[in-house]
């Protein structure tokens, strides 16, 4: 299977150009480079079906390999309506930004600003989580009918503890 060059060149032209409008900060331009690189995935889906062959209704006489696939046709029909909606969900964005703020440009927060500007450590977020987080510290617990301490009950819970003596349940006699 050979593709088209055209195709190809053609399909990274939308695919860079789609890129660049969409790193821009008017919402318009991030419009027209979502369009692009929807008709750029368009092109792409198209070229990986291959060449044009017989329609994929069944007949004995026709080899099996003469047939079109009919998959990158759905998935372009897909794509397509995919596309029409996210147009149409930013054009009201870009219509609501309007009518709010008169301006197409999408302008730094304050806050935005400032979460820029923070490290990336965070006291609390690393700080030690100590052993025991809960605010109703337990002093006994009843486990396998017999009391024993918090402390002795969660080191029967750590991995490798040696401390649990085996009963019937646990393979001994």
């Amino acid at each position: 299977m050979s593709i088209n060059l055209t195709l190809l060149i053609v399909m990274g032209a939308l695919y860079a150009c789609g890129i660049y409008l969409i790193l821009e900060r008017s919402l318009t331009r991030v419009l027209l480079g979502l369009m692009l690189l929807a008709n750029a995935t368009n092109l792409l889906i198209l070229a990986t079906g291959g060449y044009a062959g017989l329609a994929p209704l069944y007949s004995k006489d026709i080899a099996a390999q003469d047939y079109n696939d009919p998959l990158p046709q759905a998935l372009i029909l897909t794509s397509i309506v995919i596309s029409f909606a996210v147009t149409a969900f930013m054009l009201g964005i870009i219509y609501r930004t309007w009518v709010l703020a008169r301006q197409d440009e999408i302008q730094d927060d304050v806050e935005d600003r400032r979460v820029a500007e923070t490290p990336s450590f965070d006291a609390e977020d690393d700080a030690e989580i100590p052993a025991e987080t809960s605010e109703f510290p337990v002093a006994t617990v009843v486990a396998g009918g017999r009391e024993m301490s918090a402390e002795s009950a969660a080191a029967e819970e750590k991995p490798g503890s040696k401390n649990v003596a085996l009963g019937p349940e646990g393979g001994g006699k």
